[in-house]
């Protein structure tokens, strides 16, 4: 895990991610959110969102990706009658 000048949290994949999913440490606490996949298909990276203050602490670690991906909001819209 490396921290961009961005702001954003650029991880080499090992596994296959979605965009979305959730990245956490080994006490599944909440990390990033992939935003978007870059690089090679062969060595793939993701440029994450941090979740959490304190991410430098996180970095030169290993993340591990959760396996549920977390819900999305549906958007309601009020029907006129």
């Amino acid at each position: 895990m490396h921290l961009a000048s961005s702001g954003r949290v650029v991880i080499q994949l090992t596994k296959v991610v979605s965009e979305g999913q959730i990245l956490c440490d080994e006490k599944s606490t909440k990390v990033a959110k992939v935003m978007e996949l870059i690089g090679p298909v062969a060595k793939p990276y993701a440029s994450a969102t941090p979740l959490t203050n304190s991410i430098k602490k996180y970095t030169g670690k290993k993340v591990f990706a959760l396996d549920i991906a977390p819900a999305k909001k549906q958007k309601y819209r009020r029907k006129r009658k």
